[in-house]
């Protein structure tokens, strides 16, 4: 991902690209991203070829970090939004692909917290994948909301980022 992503940049800004605005939808991500940034930003610091373009500069925005998203998301999931596999993460899939839902029975219905140390530890701890979390509450109506509440804050955010 990180050589995908140095590419990426490079490839834009050789053809004039000054800013790069990275929406992320995946907690597990973020490491990356900025790592990512950091080998980006060693490229340019360390090249020498004294060009007259100015520096690349990039900004990473989760979705659920938008303005309006996350509370939103507490209003409509006051209980079991939870970190991971949560109801407002399965509201956004159901609304996106509402011919794919499938109900399931979890237990417990509001899943255990904790820390990630690693994926074994992981796998052990949390089966099913969720983290303190209630995804049954989920609905294609839900997701609808928070897509409009995410377009709404990535559109006002972008511009910003873009006249900075």
């Amino acid at each position: 991902m990180i050589a995908a992503m140095t590419d990426w940049a490079q490839s834009l800004t050789r053809h004039g690209f000054e800013r790069i605005y990275w929406l992320n939808g995946h907690g597990g991500n973020i490491a990356t991203i900025t790592a990512a940034f950091s080998e980006m930003y060693h490229g340019i610091t360390f090249n020498d070829s004294r060009s007259n373009r100015p520096p690349l500069r990039c900004t990473l925005r989760n979705w659920w970090e938008l303005p309006g998203v996350n509370d939103l998301c507490k209003q409509l999931f006051p209980v079991g939004e939870g970190s991971h596999a949560t109801p407002s993460e399965v509201s956004v899939t159901y609304f996106g692909y509402p011919e794919a839902i499938k109900r399931v029975v979890m237990t417990p219905k509001i899943a255990p917290n904790g820390p990630i140390y690693d994926a074994e530890d992981y796998r052990r701890r949390f089966p099913d994948g969720r983290i303190g979390s209630d995804p049954s509450q989920a609905t294609v109506e839900a997701g609808e909301k928070i897509v409009a509440a995410a377009v709404k804050g990535v559109i006002s955010e972008f511009r910003a980022f873009a006249a900075s």
